[in-house]
């Protein structure tokens, strides 16, 4: 990407409510020479949008938890802020142009970054910088294009069980009212499915990019979404043997590290009451510890054998909050590095993600990495 001064940068407010999803969206936007303001949910980007006058667009997810979801924050926006142009996503619906705001423009997910760029450019003018193509880039929108095939692929395999299971309840001979019953259930169940497989998918898109996108070479960028892709993995089993409900803090930060605890040498050390958090709350820190291990073992503590982590949390229940703290020891020297990395914008992100606050810091004895959140943010209702 290369800088084209004789363009101004325009705001753009972007509301996505899933931390690499919102992170993915920063970079079209910047990448069409925009600057974008974040926001987790519609009561946040109104509150942005009352508090300063430089948006030119709302860029916005439509599934989102909170007091209205995207489809309604737009028609606001509209109502109270007609100059603002509106671009809106989803992954599960595709609302008719009559639902959507005037002159809105809508994009189903994953979201390609070249299509999505020029509709930016087209809506609110060129922008101050232009995408030049690498061979990363290259090789990340390779991967869309994969994901893009297996995700029309998965349609195609839930129609067809669709099928198969009406067939089967035929030659069961069950009678029409209870398979009328069970096809509402199925397209109920299927429905689900394929809604989070392509939230899925759009998140390992967003991955794959992010990883590609500062990757020093095509090989380094596919090692790192590799790591990134278990590390997701991982979490979703965690999550499936509590059927997506809550689960274990403790099982969370556990098997985040335990692959990197060399031969059981347990060189993580944890000390934290249990809790139960939210199903968000495990993929975030499941993502954002992998990160941690991964330049621990190649950068930190334990890429020493003498070294160690120690991973604390408490809960102060007289101001409701949770707080976390990563220490290295026994490790190098600590550097402060010269650039931020997508793992460091994940962790940063997650701070904003769950209503909190990231601290990083280079100390000379060792990486501390500090997560200071509410628990209502992360604590999974009983």
């Amino acid at each position: 990407m290369s800088s084209d001064l004789t363009g101004s940068r325009a705001n753009v407010l972007v509301v996505e409510d899933e931390m690499v999803l919102r992170m993915r969206a920063v970079d079209i936007v910047e990448d069409a020479g925009f600057s974008a303001v974040e926001a987790v949910n519609a009561d946040q980007a109104i509150s942005i949008l009352e508090a300063r006058s430089d948006i030119s667009l709302l860029f916005t997810d439509i599934q989102m938890p909170g007091s209205m979801d995207g489809l309604k924050l737009a028609h606001a926006v509209h109502d109270r802020w007609p100059a603002i142009k509106i671009i809106l996503v989803s992954g599960q619906v595709n609302p008719s142009e009559a639902e959507r705001p005037a002159e809105s423009r809508f994009f189903g997910k994953p979201l390609g970054v070249e299509a999505m760029a020029a509709q930016l450019q087209a809506m609110i003018g060129v922008g101050a910088l232009r995408i030049v193509p690498n061979a990363a880039m290259a090789g990340a929108n390779a991967h869309e294009a994969i994901l893009t095939a297996e995700n029309d692929n998965l349609r195609l395999l839930l129609e067809q069980a669709e099928i198969d299971a009406s067939a089967l309840l035929t030659q069961a001979g069950i009678d029409a009212k209870e398979r009328e019953a069970s096809d509402k259930l199925q397209k109920l169940i299927l429905g689900e499915l394929h809604h989070r497989v392509k939230n899925t998918l759009a998140t390992v898109s967003a991955i794959a990019s992010q990883s590609f996108r500062a990757a020093k070479s095509v090989e380094h960028g596919q090692k790192a979404m590799e790591g990134r892709l278990i590390a997701l993995g991982r979490a979703h089993d965690l999550l499936l043997q509590v059927s997506w409900a809550n689960a274990s803090l403790t099982h969370t930060l556990s098997g985040a590290t335990d692959p990197y605890d060399s031969n059981g040498g347990r060189r993580f050390h944890f000390n934290g009451p249990d809790i139960r958090i939210t199903s968000g709350a495990v993929i975030a820190l499941a993502m954002t510890f992998n990160e941690l291990c991964t330049n621990t073992t190649k950068f930190g503590a334990l890429s020493n054998p003498a070294g160690r982590v120690e991973v604390v949390w408490t809960i102060d229940e007289t101001k409701h909050r949770l707080r976390l703290t990563w220490t290295e020891s026994g490790g190098p020297a600590v550097e402060v590095p010269t650039r931020r990395s997508f793992g460091t914008r994940m962790m940063e992100t997650l701070g904003q993600q769950l209503s909190g606050q990231v601290q990083l810091a280079y100390e000379p004895s060792g990486f501390v990495y500090s997560l200071d959140v509410p628990l209502n943010s992360v604590i999974a209702a009983a």
